[in-house]
């Protein structure tokens, strides 16, 4: 409780949330978010604004809900701003977007005109823990901000020693929001909820499994998920670094790179894209070009997947686990047949180990899936 009184108070001074204001109910009520919402408007006597499920569908259903309801304050999730025009939604000055990383273009696209923050936060720490104003101009992904009132972030190394600025490391996070444990998990509680070694005695943190690192003015840098980081052919490898090269081509308005292992003993790197709209997605082995540029051979995915737009989980967030499988679809450009016998028999065991109809002279082991 103690957590929710402190969420709601910085939540209506950061936002500066007054009575009358139409504030959307977004977040599912099975889902933390969703406290963010309803506190946060009730608290200040603005209006919590309930629409139904089909309703907040991205695209034109959530579209003709904003307008139609004069919503003035919103948050959602980065995913689904790409879904609507910022031009049609004068009445919304305050935009906040948490859950996920945020790109670069949706604050060029979004802030100008109306005030547009990046929140973000566990649920053990009562949903949020920092909030940061993004501007239009700052040409980067918009940092996580600074930690909300009444509670401290570290980033610290595998000692929990603290980090200098600008080195990455583990996000610890501690204060009034922070949770007690999980109910029925000693076991979970001892591994997450850790000893504060540079707060009061007794003090406790929440390990968040983040990397970060800290910018010269203080604000954090959200750098990706720790345990997202995943092993392929003998090296470690971020996720996030393939997703943010993607994302500098311009045709692509979205990115997910997973490792994915759909025969077993066969790990491979997969990508999925979206499109911007009206423009061609770009081929794989375009993409693949773009990426050798900038990333080791390793880090370039062995197949690229172009989606209309990424399955969400009822929270909004990209649901990783519904990404289809890729298929076994090839460019047969510059295909060459074996000349021959050693070739044959070569290309003949590739087929076999890669479980392909063709495999031709020229053709790479790893761009192909092995």
């Amino acid at each position: 409780h103690a957590g929710l009184c402190n969420l709601a108070a910085a939540q209506i001074a950061t936002f500066a949330i007054e009575p009358g204001q139409r504030v959307l109910q977004f977040a599912s009520f099975n889902f933390d978010a969703a406290t963010w919402e309803i506190f946060m408007a009730l608290a200040a006597g603005a209006t919590l604004c309930l629409a139904s499920k089909p309703a907040l569908t991205p695209g034109q259903p959530l579209q003709d809900t904003l307008q139609d309801m004069g919503i003035q304050v919103a948050t959602l999730p980065p995913v689904v701003l790409p879904w609507l025009a910022p031009s049609t939604l004068p009445r919304l000055h305050t935009l906040i977007v948490a859950g996920e990383a945020c790109p670069a273009e949706l604050v060029e696209a979004w802030a100008p005109g109306r005030r547009f923050f990046n929140a973000y936060g566990p649920t053990e720490t009562t949903v949020c823990a920092t909030i940061g104003q993004a501007l239009p101009d700052a040409g980067m992904a918009p940092p996580i901000g600074r930690p909300i009132a009444n509670t401290r972030t570290y980033i610290l190394d595998a000692a929990l020693q603290p980090l200098p600025v600008g080195v990455a490391g583990e996000l610890y996070i501690a204060g009034d929001g922070l949770a007690r444990g999980y109910l029925g998990r000693p076991d979970l509680t001892a591994e997450r909820f850790v000893p504060d070694p540079h707060g009061l005695p007794g003090t406790r943190m929440y390990r968040s499994g983040d990397l970060a690192r800290y910018l010269p003015d203080g604000r954090i840098d959200y750098l990706g998920r720790i345990d997202q980081q995943v092993k392929i052919r003998g090296f470690r490898i971020e996720p996030g670094e393939i997703e943010a090269g993607l994302l500098a081509v311009p045709a692509v308005r979205d990115a997910v790179v997973l490792a994915r292992e759909d025969d077993p003993g066969a790990k491979q790197l997969v990508a999925y894209l979206v499109a911007h709209p009206g423009q061609p997605a770009p081929s794989a082995a375009a993409l693949r070009a773009t990426l050798q540029q900038h990333l080791p051979d390793y880090m370039v995915p062995a197949q690229f997947v172009v989606l209309g737009q990424f399955p969400l989980t009822p929270n909004g967030k990209v649901d990783r686990k519904a990404l289809p499988k890729p298929g076994r679809e090839r460019d047969n450009a510059g295909y060459v047949a074996p000349r021959n016998a050693t070739e044959a028999q070569l290309v003949s065991i590739w087929a076999e180990v890669l479980k392909l109809d063709r495999v031709g002279v020229h053709d790479n082991f790893f761009a192909l899936g092995g």
